[in-house]
């Protein structure tokens, strides 16, 4: 079992650059996945994306990478056609001005745009340097939310044990069912016609009522819900939306218990399984 909640952390450095990557997620329905890059690596966005989704079924995913250039490739671009143009200004301001004045390279340099310095950004070599610390990242990403599911589940299954003990007390009533029910016709049928009780009578109607209130099955498919809960919990992950489900159906099942109890200890019994699985159904939440 894992958390949809995790943390990673993971930094490098060499001559070339520092490089910081924060991973983090929230509990969410679906996969959703957010990336901060810097502005010149954008193009790995996808790579990174592809690389999660590739590991990660639930959750809010976000991704945050810092790049610090400690010894940045720079090529400089020199723009000839503003220094012509600049040239050929300057050369018509001094005959206009009537100036001889020579031009030199002073003038030019304070000419924006004559010179452009270019970083070089291959994306490939980006590449080769983040995904060991990206992989470094998500190892204790993983582990972090290892280690919360781990806590989960313990929490889950010590709720299974309440609703496994609960369900045995409500079982342990069924065979007192029929003689409830026995006692409730017989009493009221000697309010309504005295000692003259027909026993006959008293069967049929006690059969009629006990249709009305069996609960076997449900304790039957409560039983079998439990099981199958029990068996994928131990399953890796995706889970948690199907043990979501389980709960579901659980959750019908009892109802449908409390619907027809006719003792106070199933009432209190029935309430102490509603009140896990709901708990139960909270923890899920924050499950992949």
């Amino acid at each position: 079992m894992k958390s949809m909640t995790g943390f990673g952390y993971n930094e490098f450095q060499d001559e070339h650059n520092h490089i910081i990557i924060n991973l983090k997620s929230y509990n969410n329905r679906f996969l959703d996945i957010i990336v901060y890059l810097p502005p010149y690596i954008t193009q790995l966005e996808q790579r990174l994306r592809s690389y999660i989704s590739d590991r990660v079924n639930r959750g809010r995913i976000e991704l945050s990478m810092k790049i610090k250039e400690l010894e940045e490739q720079v090529e400089v671009h020199l723009d000839k056609n503003i220094i012509h143009t600049y040239v050929d200004a300057l050369k018509n301001l001094s005959i206009e001005a009537g100036i001889s004045d020579r031009i030199n390279l002073s003038h030019l340099l304070r000419v924006e745009g004559i010179l452009k310095p270019i970083k070089n950004y291959d994306i490939e070599v980006y590449w080769k340097r983040i995904l060991p610390i990206l992989e470094k990242t998500f190892k204790s990403f993983e582990e972090s939310r290892c280690t919360e599911g781990e806590r989960t589940g313990e929490c889950i299954n010590d709720l299974l044990v309440t609703i496994r003990k609960n369900l045995d007390i409500i079982e342990n009533k069924v065979p007192d069912i029929e003689l409830k029910v026995r006692e409730i016709l017989q009493k009221k049928f000697s309010e309504v016609i005295g000692d003259e009780v027909d026993e006959g009578r008293i069967l049929t109607e006690t059969a009629v009522m006990l249709i009305k209130f069996d609960i076997k099955e449900e304790i039957a498919r409560m039983t079998s819900h439990l099981q199958t809960f029990g068996e994928t919990i131990k399953k890796g992950s995706p889970i948690g939306k199907k043990l979501d489900f389980i709960c579901q159906e659980m959750n019908r099942e009892v109802n449908t218990i409390g619907s027809k109890s006719i003792f106070l200890d199933v009432s209190n019994a029935v309430i102490s399984i509603k009140d896990a699985v709901e708990t139960i159904r909270e923890q899920l939440r924050n499950v992949e």
